[in-house]
């Protein structure tokens, strides 16, 4: 008998929650199995090991994140346009995968010197060219300040938006749009070209 999608998803989302409040190292494969209910030798039937199961969380995470990047990338907006859809965009996978933004976090620097997961340094390079050729799009049309030192500006901007998984909470009193709207405001205002 073949596992249910459902059941892996949920088994997924389990141990993401765990290796987001414990870290990678220090999670064991049976506290994955405690938190879903089950034997921990009963998760082996879903997955052939706990590296499996940050791999797929992981993943899964990026893919979605690049369906959507890409598809701001390719929509041919302005640069202030493109930051404002990249940022919200940031928010929604938050939202969606708040416990796999928090593992990235944590875990990809030591992860990414492995083999299997060579696409977590694939992605933070393709991350840093959109984000920094947007923002260079913008000093180049005048839409954002001649003087703006763009690493610098990226780092800040990636860092004030990712940081909100640590406290952000599906469901909660803002949606991620709304959460968006306003690091919007607060940046933007800071980096707009002024007239």
């Amino acid at each position: 008998m073949t596992p249910s999608p459902e059941r892996r998803r949920e088994l997924l989302d389990t141990a993401a929650e765990v290796f987001a409040a414990q870290g990678y190292n220090a999670t064991t494969v049976r506290r994955i199995a405690d938190e879903a209910g089950m034997l921990a030798g009963s998760l082996y039937y879903h997955f052939d090991s706990k590296e499996s199961m940050i791999d797929e969380i992981l993943s899964t995470f990026l893919t979605e994140l690049w369906e959507g990047y890409d598809a701001v990338l390719a929509a041919g907006l302005g640069p202030r346009e493109t930051i404002e859809a990249l940022v919200t965009e940031s928010f929604r996978e938050i939202d969606r995968h708040r416990a796999a933004v928090a593992i990235y976090q944590k875990e990809s620097k030591h992860l990414a010197t492995q083999p299997r997961f060579a696409y977590l340094v694939d992605s933070q390079q393709k991350f840093e060219k959109a984000w920094l050729g947007t923002l260079e799009r913008g000093v180049a049309a005048e839409v954002f300040r001649a003087d703006l030192d763009i690493r610098l500006t990226y780092r800040f901007v990636r860092d004030t938006v990712w940081v909100a998984a640590s406290w952000y909470r599906p469901g909660g009193q803002h949606s991620p749009e709304e959460i968006a709207r306003q690091y919007l405001s607060m940046v933007l205002d800071g980096i707009a070209l002024r007239t």
